[in-house]
């Protein structure tokens, strides 16, 4: 595992490097012409974290505070990662077609509910709660409109009342 762990760590600080060096194109700080963060501001951000993140798990397993033994993934650990991503693969092929609102729910209650057996109080909770959230937060706070496929019709009243 410390392998993997090394391999993982490295590639998502470069990919980090990718996203933040693309993310400066546009402006990351605050933009006063819109009252609000610059088009790169939540990419270079979140990618400063993740590079911080990967960090932290790289220097981890160099110096040998890692509580794993072996050399690479067990079966177990990556069949649970292969599922995760075609789940996640499937996710996004979904959005174009059903929307952020439909596909993210689904995404969720499988990982939580038949991934991670969790029970239906959190699985219905942060399923419900996370599609509302994520509205409010990029639609209604920061106006940036998330793909709604063929759930679009359904927004229009809500559109009516915010925008």
């Amino acid at each position: 595992m410390l392998t993997a762990d090394r391999m993982i760590a490295a590639a998502l600080m470069l990919l980090s490097l990718y996203f933040m060096w693309h993310a400066i194109e546009l402006p990351i700080g605050w933009n006063g012409m819109t009252g609000g963060p610059g088009g790169g501001a939540f990419p270079f951000w979140l990618s400063a974290i993740m590079f911080l993140a990967a960090g932290g798990i790289l220097i981890r397993s160099l110096r040998g505070n890692s509580a794993y033994s072996g050399d690479f993934f067990d079966p177990e650990t990556l069949r649970s990662v292969i599922g995760v991503i075609i789940a996640l693969t499937a996710t996004v092929a979904l959005i174009p077609w059903g929307g952020a609102y439909i596909a993210l729910p689904l995404f969720l209650i499988w990982y939580l509910k038949i991934f991670g057996k969790h029970g239906w109080v959190l699985t219905l909770s942060l399923t419900l709660s996370t599609p509302i959230f994520l509205f409010f937060f990029f639609e209604v706070t920061l106006k940036i409109l998330l793909p709604k496929g063929l759930t679009e019709p359904l927004f229009v009243p809500l559109y009516a009342m915010f925008f």
